[in-house]
């Protein structure tokens, strides 16, 4: 009996499940920050996307800031937590809202289906190792769909080679892996990412190109770390001043725009060797 009441407190709580192969978990709150989103994100129909994305990203400020919301659920389901972000939630869902803005599109159904097309490889929820867990991976499966552009070549971005393994030599660190069969496609994926060629704009010379970058603009922060690519990721954002700054999820504690310049911020930043650049394309439907 208890077991039962549980059971339906959680369900008013949050929504479970569009379809028994189609799980969403997610609040009320998400909902009502949901529908603010979009409301708030429906700027002027000149505005370029990026200027979207800043205002939907703005609208997020001081929204705290929590890490691995995503985790914990087997079978893999598909969470919406506008309550708290990290830097890649912070980015899915800014973008998801900004390209629904655009296209005049409201329904959550939309949203769900657009952030689940964004966050898993190939859009597709196939368990845990599906999620575009990499930075960089989730870079080229998003370019392969057409929604957004790397150009950290075109901005002098220098070739880096390096060994993409830390998910499956941390194994302990994910609760996940615990499952052979998990850990094995991971290690597959990882292989893959190390077989491709990076392009990472070294942050000494980043304010020299800063004005090619535009408001928007994905900002990935590359890492010294071994087996990693990426620590942290965010939004381009120009200041009245003229300066970039990194719209983001901090982890100093919420969502935030710099203080310091962008190229003064990566200097702060411990093992940053640099940015990959990721601008978002505009629909071509």
């Amino acid at each position: 009996m208890l077991r039962t009441r549980a059971l339906v407190l959680f369900f008013l709580c949050f929504g479970y499940a569009r379809a028994q192969d189609e799980q969403v978990l997610f609040s009320p709150e998400d909902r009502i920050i949901f529908d603010r989103l979009i409301q708030e994100a429906d700027v002027e129909g000149s505005a370029s996307l990026g200027e979207v994305i800043v205002a939907a990203g703005r609208e997020l400020l001081n929204t705290p800031y929590v890490a691995g919301t995503l985790e914990g659920h087997n079978p893999e389901i598909l969470i919406v937590n506008l309550r708290g972000l990290d830097c890649t939630t912070f980015v899915e869902n800014v973008l998801v809202v900004a390209a629904m803005s655009e296209e005049g599109q409201k329904e959550w159904d939309t949203y769900l289906r657009q952030l689940e097309r964004l966050r898993y490889r190939d859009g597709i929820r196939r368990g845990y190792p599906s999620r575009l867990h990499y930075f960089t991976g989730w870079i080229r499966n998003n370019a392969k769909k057409g929604l957004v552009e790397d150009i950290t070549q075109s901005l002098g971005g220098l070739p880096l080679e390096k060994r993409i393994d830390f998910m499956g030599t941390h194994p302990d660190l994910y609760p996940a892996l615990s499952s052979e069969a998990a850990l094995e496609a991971v290690q597959k994926v990882e292989q893959e990412l190390s077989e491709q060629v990076t392009y990472i704009l070294p942050r000494e010379e980043v304010s020299e190109v800063e004005n090619q970058i535009q408001n928007g603009d994905i900002i990935a922060l590359a890492t010294s770390i071994d087996g990693l690519d990426v620590t942290h990721t965010g939004f381009a954002f120009r200041k009245d001043n003229g300066h970039l700054h990194l719209l983001h999820a901090s982890t100093r504690g919420s969502v935030e725009i710099s203080k310091a310049p962008l190229a003064d911020y990566l200097q702060g930043v411990k093992g940053n060797t640099g940015i990959i650049v990721v601008r978002p394309l505009e629909s071509r439907d």
